[in-house]
């Protein structure tokens, strides 16, 4: 097993470039089910998340070619309707081929996900979003099991606005017959890209990026190339990184106007931010002021931002308070932060952090994706060395991250634990 070894206290300097979407990525790998042939994919990152869902679609029967950052899916003997626990169990996403599947084929029986370290996420509006399309669902020995000769449009209000539900219904949605209209859908960046695709393949989708998404029903969809979106929780980490150690970096190859919720908090920690040329750039303050954050649905502030800026906050002026309003169990990270001698106190979603003037390296272990990041975050702002063990969370988000820090001047490398 991996672990990091980080030596804090340098100025991160230079240029970095943000590597493809995860949270883009899983969805567009999974609409090429719907569309039979040979689909190319680039711009994707090197991840486990990745591979994870290259396992399932090569499980269902598709074959997949990787060349570089450029993935060849051919779907065309997509004929295996069932995805396993084995597999879905280590990635909820993969149970965004329950719609695919049940919209190519008519029948789907793909397992449970179960929960993660973060929280429950269950997927109840995704099968009422289905059964409301005319799927016939059934829970059996821990299997989703869908059947729908063909599905059909309907009117479907979220409760809540999910991203996952939001992705699965619009797939589904894509080959059924007349007109779907999702409200109250999630209006991510993500969500636009899968958008993008499938009308590409020849979907109408129209409505991405607002709360009321309308989907005409088309016959078949057929394969394309298709660029994935830089990953905005990348490149906000790295905004993060040149803020929380004073130093001075440029970003390429991402969008400023995904973070805009980052950018303005940011700003208001003294953080300077310019963008030229679609090349961002970044200079930390000499010690950041204290800034209150809660958590919201897209464009709010990004749960996934939330643990990282928590790191910063912990070396600001001053007291902030930090609502997590999207997950339970997502302060995992605070014991850890406070190894580093952070001053952290939670009461329930809310957390209040009383800045420090240094933290103080240590070695910490990775709870999850986001907490991994929380911590390297702190390390390159600590004194002497850090060591962070279970980095496996890391790998499964970000696109060799220790060799892009190295590349800005920080002192950090991966080795194998003994």
């Amino acid at each position: 097993m991996d672990k990091l070894i980080i030596k804090g206290g340098k100025k991160l300097t230079g240029e970095v470039s943000v590597s493809g979407s995860k949270n883009a990525a899983l969805p567009i790998f999974i609409s090429t089910i719907l569309a039979p042939g040979l689909n190319e994919i680039r711009n994707v990152p090197f991840l486990r998340d990745i591979n994870t869902t290259i396992k399932v679609l090569e499980s269902l029967g598709a074959v997949v070619e990787g060349n570089g950052n450029i993935v060849r899916i051919d779907t065309t003997h997509v004929n295996n309707v069932e995805a396993t626990y084995d597999l879905v169990k280590t990635m909820r996403a993969s149970v965004l081929v329950l719609g695919p599947l049940l919209a190519r084929h008519g029948r789907a029986r793909v397992s449970l996900p179960g929960g993660c370290a973060i929280g429950a996420r269950p997927i109840n509006l995704h099968l009422k979003g289905l059964a409301a399309l005319g799927a016939d669902i059934r829970l059996e020995h821990g299997y989703v099991e869908a059947k729908a000769k063909r599905l059909k449009g309907a009117r479907i209000n979220f409760d809540i606005a999910t991203v996952g539900g939001t992705e699965q219904l619009m797939m589904a949605a894509a080959l059924a017959k007349g007109e779907t209209v999702l409200e109250n859908a999630a209006r991510e960046p993500e969500i636009i890209d899968l958008a993008d695709i499938l009308n590409r393949m020849g979907a109408k989708i129209e409505g991405a990026g607002t709360d009321t998404i309308r989907i005409t029903g088309v016959k078949e969809l057929a394969p394309v190339t298709h660029d994935v979106m830089p990953d905005r929780i990348e490149a906000g980490t790295f905004m993060v990184a040149a803020a929380i150690t004073g130093g001075d970096i440029k970003i390429r190859n991402m969008k400023l106007e995904h973070l805009d919720a980052l950018v303005f908090k940011l700003q208001d920690a003294g953080v300077e931010i310019t963008n030229r040329d679609n090349v961002v750039r970044v200079k930390g303050p000499r010690r950041p002021r204290a800034i209150n954050i809660k958590t919201r649905p897209y464009p709010g502030f990004p749960t996934d931002m939330q643990a990282q800026f928590m790191a910063l906050m912990c070396v600001a002026d001053g007291a902030s308070v930090i609502s997590e309003n999207i997950f339970e169990n997502r302060f995992m990270h605070v014991s850890e932060l406070l190894r580093f001698g952070a001053d952290i106190t939670i009461e329930g979603n809310t957390a209040t952090v009383k800045g420090v003037k240094k933290l103080s390296g240590a070695p910490v272990m990775a709870t999850d994706l986001r907490a991994s990041a929380s911590l390297i975050l702190a390390g390159l702002a600590a004194d002497n060395t850090t060591e962070i063990s279970r980095i496996y969370h890391l790998d499964r988000g970000y696109d060799s991250i220790e060799k892009k820090l190295a590349g800005l001047g920080a002192d950090i490398k991966r080795v194998k634990e003994s």
